[in-house]
């Protein structure tokens, strides 16, 4: 019996994702208003990490040391600007929703 327990536990920690820091969590846990709260930073991460490229989450990552950059690519003209933030928008989403 313990056996099929000590499997089973192995099976469950082999396909379970590894919670790797990402840049979207690294900013949130530094951040004033995350305040350093972990397992939040840790979800959003993990939201990031379905919805957003890597060069994406880098470029989101900015937003919690400089908010006012948000702004600036929300009202850019930039066809550029403007699929980054459609992409954005539904993560953000995405975040709010699944990290309660």
């Amino acid at each position: 019996m313990l056996n099929r327990i000590v499997i089973a536990a192995a099976a469950i920690m082999m396909t379970a994702p590894l919670a790797v820091a990402g840049p979207i969590d690294s900013a949130c846990v530094r951040s004033d208003r995350a305040r350093g709260n972990a397992p939040l930073c840790g979800c959003i991460q993990q939201v990031a990490n379905q919805t957003l490229s890597r060069s994406d989450q880098r470029r989101a990552a900015t937003f919690f040391r400089d908010p006012h950059q948000a702004q600036e690519v929300r009202m850019s003209k930039s066809d550029r600007d403007n699929a980054f933030w459609a992409r954005y928008k539904r993560f953000a989403s995405r975040a709010e929703a699944y990290c309660r």
